[in-house]
């Protein structure tokens, strides 16, 4: 019995590692290496228990909300607001098309708190509901719609005209 369910974990978690890791390396902007800690701690959490969640009706969606608590809980931590250096010296100059959008809205992402991040991603690249969202954050439905709409409006105000330079090339 405990061989099947470590099966069933094995191919749940081969199919879920792309999709958890691009949603994990949103809500860090892009640090990849945070990220696969963030995913390794996501199934590390899954696995412990496999056999209560394989009976849920969605084990993919309440991985994503596994991945979402687990990102938050580092950033209510003291040292998460730590990084080794501001800048490295020689920087290559920024490549253009379509990954110098996504690296600017990474940089758009980044400078937002973290639970705004997390309602973004969410709410517009998984394209969850506001309930789902909310449920998934332990908030209040109005408190999403409210963070997304301040969000929101924060990326616009960051990005301002950059982004339809960078979508138009």
């Amino acid at each position: 019995m405990r061989q099947a369910g470590e099966g069933a974990f094995r191919e749940f978690a081969e199919a879920r590692m792309g999709p958890l890791f691009r949603s994990a390396c949103l809500l860090t902007g892009g640090d990849t290496h945070f990220a696969e800690d963030l995913v390794q701690d996501t199934l590390g959490r899954m696995y412990a228990t496999w056999g209560r969640i394989a009976r849920v009706g969605n084990p993919a969606a309440y991985a994503q909300t596994v991945l979402v608590r687990c990102y938050l809980g580092h950033q209510r931590r003291r040292s998460a607001g730590e990084r080794p250096s501001g800048e490295l010296p020689d920087r290559a100059e920024r490549p253009s098309g379509d990954s110098a959008l996504r690296m600017t809205l990474l940089d758009a992402l980044r400078g937002l708190p973290a639970k705004d991040r997390a309602v973004i991603v969410l709410r517009y690249w998984e394209d969850r509901s506001v309930a789902e969202t909310a449920d998934a954050l332990h908030v209040s439905s109005a408190a999403v719609r409210t963070r997304s709409t301040r969000a929101l409006a924060r990326l616009r105000e960051q990005l301002g005209s950059s982004i339809g330079e960078l979508s138009a090339r």
